[in-house]
């Protein structure tokens, strides 16, 4: 009822406030609930709904999408949101770049809203990514959106401190993640779980269920309730049961947006292949960059090492313009750092593997060169997609083989793809070859990433399962490796006989996954480098210290590359040649002579009975390093043996054992034991007398030598002495008392501390004759004396 006139408006409590404010909110929450039901019980949206802000979601959301400029719907929203905010699961497939991840994020924020979800609910939504940075940047976006609310949000990746992720797992609310670095919280992490789950995304659905995460995935799900929302978004969504019900899925509710559209790219995007044999590949890359250093590009390869030879490489060569690579083997803050400084730039190249090649949103990237050829269809659809996103336009370049162009292409026209084929201009193609290959001279490591990149090539190819696609056995691998800069092809064999190695690519098809996936490991098996050494055992210290090598350089793999007859002759010079010396008779002896030419032999090995040979070449012939390795082997294959040598100068052995007989023949044991003693003893009491007289010849000239010193210092005293009685004399006569002073001398004795009393010096000078400043002289001359 209105307040009478006069009345004062009611005053409410703070704890009404909040009870007021809640309520509000409820009612708020429960009708945007029921428009949501509504929403999608009706079916499609209707063409003219496309704002954000006529959708049924909170003005906290609608808010952050304002603020990020999110204001349209695009396709792949204006059919998804409905369902996913009525909380169904969703199967969503749309081109790159069509903002599925939009599709997903809000439904995120608006079921936890919807449940007024708080810290202490633990875990309510999680996002699965199959790479960190498309993991990176969905959270970039959802911390765009969700600005406004007061949910936990949190990233865990690979790459990072695990330690640091832990404390904090257990308060977010929201988890963007990678399944690897999720299951291993899950194992590890106290007091991370998530029985309160609500919504489940994978984003890149497809390739999350492939069998690259297969059993991760598998694990991940045990520890997930079955009852949940879950989301599937993709570009080639699968439709596969058994992976539908893998994910416990209740009546999903599909969304494809192109399917009913002749193309599968976007209308905005231009497509073109050129046919071109394998050693032109890197020239024709080459010149593309130098015509379009004003572009921003990105450049696909196969293999990692690949993307490293290509980006050192060029880098050397200085195009004009920014080089940056990316792949799987790099630490993740350069991944990131890369990441960041590519989506920042207006004109780079970027070389990269697959990795780069889903979900990556780089803005206004102009080129996608496709250097190798992709595996299939969904790979190529989602390398090109890099480029033409959010309706720009975007162009696309695939090089093909001759062996790989005819069938490729049939199989991108019955994809929905529109290539064209053009043609480079020939006075617009540069070669590098020469370029290539003198950095490979210079550089030992250009030359270490050349080869593996060779490798990798060819088995990246020898492995893929379309075989009507790749053929291994047309490649020109000689002249690829020339193009390389290489001075040779590393030898590569594969292993015959391997079960499935002739399977057509239908048989292949027909095959299950886990068929499949055993199949391509066989493969993998197959290939292997010339003379790879096998498996190392126990390695002790000595071991260890000679299979030392430079990781930077001389790997292990790089060993089994580089071609070792051009090896160094003086490292096997001393070994043995031959450990059987004796001639068959069919054997001649000019063959004999010929080796008794070439090898003489110095010593004999007591131990094996082998002789050691070394060339015959005079010592002053030979290098300090031949000589040295000489005497080492002669130190190490013989024995040292000690000689003395009698009054004739004949060497015998030091200690010469008798035979038993002869021993006895001397006598009894017990008389030669006697014996034997007294001579010993009688030799000691010789020894002794001679002792003794050396020590006594010893002291006595000790002694003599002590008195010879001892004088020399007295006569020197007594001629000091002697000059000051002369003075003294003088002094007396003046005065005319030169006797009767006598009783008034007065004796000084100046003793050192390592002479016998005896040897007393005493000093008599007139006292009374003596001024103050001649005592003090004195005094000072004998204290200087000791």
């Amino acid at each position: 009822m209105p307040n009478k006139k006069g009345d004062k408006p009611k005053v409410l409590t703070d704890a009404q406030k909040r009870r007021q404010r809640r309520d509000e909110e409820a009612k708020i929450v429960e009708d945007l609930g029921q428009r949501a039901l509504a929403l999608a019980s009706a079916g499609p949206l209707s063409s003219d709904i496309k704002l954000f802000s006529e959708l049924p979601i909170s003005e906290k959301t609608q808010q952050g999408l304002a603020a990020a400029h999110y204001l349209e719907m695009t396709e792949i929203q204006h059919k998804a949101l409905p369902y996913a905010l009525a909380r169904r699961d969703v199967l969503g497939a749309a081109k790159t770049g069509s903002g599925k991840t939009l599709a997903f994020l809000v439904p995120i924020l608006e079921s936890l809203y919807r449940r007024q979800w708080t810290q202490m609910d633990g875990l309510g939504a999680l996002v699965i990514s199959p790479t960190r940075e498309l993991a990176m940047q969905i959270f970039e976006v959802l911390c765009k959106i969700g600005r406004h609310h007061k949910f936990s949000a949190g990233l865990v990746i690979g790459g990072k401190r695990v330690e640091e992720e832990k404390e904090i797992l257990a308060k977010m609310n929201i988890l963007v993640c990678t399944p690897g670095r999720l299951l291993q919280h899950m194992d590890e992490t106290a007091g991370f779980d998530c029985y309160n789950l609500q919504v489940l995304v994978l984003d890149e659905a497809d390739r999350i269920l492939d069998m690259g995460f297969k059993k991760t995935m598998n694990a991940i799900i045990e520890n997930l309730p079955k009852q949940r929302q879950t989301l599937l978004f993709s570009a080639t969504q699968t439709k596969s049961v058994k992976d539908l019900a893998r994910l416990s899925l209740e009546r999903p509710e599909y969304v494809g947006v192109h399917e009913t559209q002749k193309y599968s790219t976007p209308a905005k995007l231009s497509q073109h292949y050129m046919v071109m044999e394998l050693p032109q590949k890197l020239d024709m890359l080459y010149s593309f960059i130098k015509t379009h250093l004003s572009s921003k590009s990105i450049v696909f390869l196969s293999s990692g090492k690949q993307v490293r030879f290509v980006y050192e490489a060029f880098c050397k060569i200085k195009p004009g313009v920014s080089l940056l690579h990316l792949h799987g083997k790099q630490k993740q803050m350069r991944r990131t750092e890369i990441f960041d400084r590519f989506k920042r730039v207006t004109k780079a190249v970027l070389f990269c593997t697959d990795v780069a090649a889903r979900g990556l949103d780089f803005p206004a990237v102009d080129w996608v060169v496709q250097v190798d050829c992709p595996e299939d269809c969904d790979t190529y659809l989602h390398r090109v997609g890099r480029t033409a996103r959010y309706e720009a336009s975007g162009k696309g370049l695939l090089f093909l083989l001759p062996s790989e162009a005819p069938e490729m292409t049939r199989l991108l026209g019955e994809k929905g793809i529109p290539i064209k084929e053009i043609s480079p201009k020939s006075n617009k193609v540069m070669t590098v070859a020469k370029q290539l290959q003198h950095f490979c001279f210079q550089d030992p490591e250009i030359k270490y990433l050349g080869q593996r990149a060779f490798v990798t090539y060819v088995r990246s190819v020898f492995l893929q399962r379309n075989k009507s696609v790749f053929k291994v056995d047309e490649l020109p691998l000689d002249a690829y490796s020339e193009s390389l800069g290489l001075p040779g092809a590393p030898q590569i064999k594969f292993v015959q006989g391997s079960a499935g190695k002739n399977k057509s690519y239908d048989d292949i098809n027909s095959l299950s996954k886990e068929e499949r996936d055993q199949l391509r490991r066989e493969r993998m098996e197959e290939i292997e480098i010339e003379n790879a050494p096998g498996q190392p055992g126990v390695k002790t210290k000595v071991d260890k210290m000679f299979a030392r090598k430079n990781a930077g350089v001389l790997a292990e793999h790089y060993q089994r590359l580089v071609d070792h007859a051009d090896s160094d002759s003086d490292q096997d010079f001393i070994t043995l040649k031959r450990a059987d010396h004796t001639l068959s008779s069919g054997e001649s002896s000019d063959n004999e002579s010929e080796n008794e030419s070439e090898l003489r032999t110095i010593a004999v090995n007591p131990d094996t009975g082998l002789p050691i040979v070394v060339p015959n070449v005079p010592a002053h012939e030979m290098s300090k390093r031949q000589q040295r390795k000489i005497k080492d082997k002669i130190i190490k294959n013989t024995r040292n043996t000690r000689v003395v040598f009698d009054d004739e100068g004949n060497a015998r052995p030091l200690y010469v054992l008798k035979d038993e007989a002869s021993f006895r023949d001397q006598g009894d044991v017990n008389t030669l034991v006697d014996e034997f003693q007294q001579r010993g003893r009688a030799h000691m009491d010789e020894a002794d007398v001679e002792d003794r007289e050396t020590a006594r010849v010893k002291r006595r000239e000790k002694r003599l030598a002590r008195k010879i010193r001892e004088r020399e210092e007295m006569g020197v005293e007594r001629d000091e002495m002697g000059a000051m009685a002369s003075e003294s004399e003088d002094e007396e006569m003046a005065s005319g008392s030169d006797e009767d002073q006598s009783g008034h001398k007065r004796a000084y004795a100046s003793e050192s501390e390592d002479e016998a009393p005896k040897h007393r010096r005493v000093l008599e000078v007139d006292n009374a004759a003596m001024t103050l400043e001649d005592q003090e002289q004195l005094a000072l001359r004998l204290l200087g004396g000791n």
